[in-house]
């Protein structure tokens, strides 16, 4: 029950995330560019949503009870909001996790009583020891757990059909014109994507996507090809076709480095005061290449998935940028900022 700004627990926090106005980004692109702020929500994700949603269909179909153990391979957000309602349910919790996921999150996790396995992230994802294979392999072995599969449950995607689709509709007064997100599972940018266009077909649904991901080239060719590369990106991209991604409601990808994803997140908090993760910035990476595009009357929103707390180790950190070769010497944090002054 809701009784002005009091809640019966944490989880009917979950949703109705705020929008805010990207000053700097609206007047670079002349046109009005705004945030949907999911680092809002009570595990300071947009995964909130799927594991809320996934985990309460789970249970009204009697696949996770009392004393159940939930597993799920994650990059880390997903396994916090998983880790977070399972404390809250009273369920066990183990998340197998890419080495390359921060320690910042892995903590996090671990704070809320769930277990973390940590797979490697070279190997491609029909390998046994990837994320998803250890996650299924523990599904077989442990009795009464249950594998969430956010890849493949469709779940995923009804979540944000269900809430961020609407809320977006709703927050931009039915103005929205595109519609940018992180492309990984697939389940916020079809989820969503899916019911703005059935509000609108013209809105234009943007998938961001990393260097090492096979999205991009999937979706213009159809054809299947191992990455050649790694990404420290966490949340942007895959190696496999997750079910969740709708290929045809989305108009086009963008592809963006992991070093100009780590400047634009770090722009972000020094000319906005939004200190956002690591996906935020890819989405604003993208945007920048993007802001030729777009015309005066357009209304951009583009979906921040998580907070900067959980990368302080890593793109808020100098010494992890130069180690990553994202500066050189003495090279200053200012190159994206001094770029969109220009």
């Amino acid at each position: 029950m809701k009784h002005l700004n009091r809640f019966d627990n944490i989880l009917d926090l979950i949703g109705k995330t705020p929008m805010v106005k990207l000053r700097k980004m609206s007047a670079v692109s002349n046109t009005l560019v705004y945030a949907k702020m999911e680092s809002f929500n009570p595990g300071q994700s947009v995964k909130d949503r799927i594991a809320y949603h996934m985990i309460n269909r789970a249970e009204m179909d009697g696949k996770i009870k009392k004393g159940s153990t939930i597993i799920e391979a994650t990059s880390g957000n997903t396994g916090f909001s998983v880790a977070m309602i399972s404390a809250m349910k009273g369920y066990k919790c183990i998340l197998t996790v890419k080495d390359k996921a921060s320690e910042d999150k892995i903590k996090m996790i671990k704070a809320l009583g769930a277990e973390v396995i940590k797979c490697p992230s070279s190997v491609p994802g029909n390998h046994p020891d990837s994320y998803y294979s250890r996650a299924l392999k523990l599904s077989k072995e442990i009795p009464d757990s249950y594998y969430l599969n956010q890849n493949y449950d469709k779940g995923n995607s009804e979540a944000h059909y269900l809430t961020t689709g609407p809320e977006v509709w709703e927050q931009s007064e039915g103005r929205i014109t595109h519609f940018v997100a992180a492309a990984s599972t697939g389940g916020t940018l079809s989820g969503a994507g899916k019911f703005l266009k059935e509000r609108n077909p013209d809105i234009q649904i943007y998938g961001v996507d990393s260097e090492a991901s096979i999205l991009k080239d999937f979706h213009e060719t159809g054809t299947y090809s191992e990455p050649k590369k790694s990404s420290s990106l966490e949340g942007v991209g895959k190696n496999i076709i997750p079910a969740n991604v709708n290929f045809e409601i989305i108009d086009k990808f963008i592809r963006v480095s992991d070093r100009d994803s780590s400047m634009a997140a770090r722009y972000l908090a020094r000319t906005e005061g939004i200190m956002a993760g690591y996906s935020s910035g890819a989405v604003l990476a993208a945007l920048w290449q993007l802001r030729s595009h777009f015309s005066p009357g357009d209304f951009l929103v583009v979906l921040f998935p998580d907070h900067g707390s959980r990368y302080l180790t890593k793109i808020y950190d100098p010494e992890w940028l130069r180690a990553m070769g994202f500066l050189n010497g003495s090279q200053q944090l200012t190159t994206e900022k001094e770029k969109i002054r220009q």
